[in-house]
């Protein structure tokens, strides 16, 4: 039998950070199992981005007994607005994906949550559409990719069993982590980190400068971006950090614009 960590209330301020997005979601029951899985591990944030049937009375029945979970679901039209106030975003998906992204077991997904979570980050694992997944923008949309190392001969997991792997992992980093007393770094405060909502900012406001100083010379942007994009992502900035650079930005977006002002007209 586990033996819950002590301060308990503290510790559970850690997985109320910590939501499960479901995109897509195409049969009802889905729901409702995957919101029992949540309750069984002690989670209660369930989000679903633009659900095909819901609500229904199939994703109740298969609820059976989290109907609080399911109740307290909030709806969104888009993954976008469903992590905008979120640090770190994780991606459940198969592995080859075409966008490359840092990839996790869900053990490693789980401690890297939490970790955020103690550090008062909102964090989003995000589990994609029963038959497609997820597609590339909403991967990239992702901070990482978490991989659930099945039978690779028959690797077809149900989307509520792997929403329960996902939940168990959490609900095992959360007994491992103890006191919040006796483990400064998961109740450490730090300085605020950007949301994804601060860093999309950022990145469209990057996207723009580098037109504006003719920075790709004719070349396609898209690599480029991706790579900055990774690299500011690694840099884990908080709030700070990604006003100052778009303070920079702004910057240089000014300087281009007089230097085209100044520039003599062509003959």
């Amino acid at each position: 039998m586990s033996t819950l960590p002590a301060n308990d209330a503290c510790q559970s301020q850690l997985l109320s950070r910590i939501r499960v997005v479901l995109v897509g979601t195409q049969h009802p029951g889905n729901i409702g199992s995957a919101a029992r899985a949540l309750k069984t591990m002690g989670l209660s944030r369930l989000v679903l981005v633009a659900p095909e049937r819901f609500p229904h009375a199939e994703a109740d029945a298969l609820a059976a007994g989290a109907d609080d979970v399911l109740a307290a679901a909030t709806l969104h039209a888009t993954l976008a607005g469903a992590v905008a106030d979120c640090r770190l975003v994780l991606g459940c998906t198969a592995r080859s994906r075409r966008i490359a992204l840092p990839e996790q077991s869900p053990r490693e997904a789980a401690a890297l949550a939490l970790a955020q979570a103690g550090q008062g980050c909102e964090v989003a694992l995000v589990f994609g559409r029963e038959r497609t997944g997820l597609d590339n923008d909403e991967l990239q949309l992702c901070h990482g990719a978490v991989h659930i190392p099945a039978n690779p001969g028959y690797g077809s997991l149900n989307l509520a069993a792997a929403v329960q792997v996902l939940a168990y992992e959490l609900r095992m980093a959360w007994l491992q982590a103890g006191a919040a007393d006796a483990n400064p770094a998961v109740a450490a405060i730090v300085a605020e980190p950007a949301s994804h909502a601060q860093l999309e900012g950022l990145f469209a406001q990057l996207a723009e400068t580098l037109e504006a100083i003719d920075f790709h010379k004719g070349r396609a942007p898209q690599s480029a971006l991706r790579k900055l994009r990774r690299l500011f992502l690694r840099a884990g900035l908080d709030a700070r950090e990604v006003r100052l650079l778009r303070g920079v930005l702004a910057d240089a977006q000014r300087m281009a614009r007089l230097a085209g002002e100044r520039a003599p007209p062509l003959s």
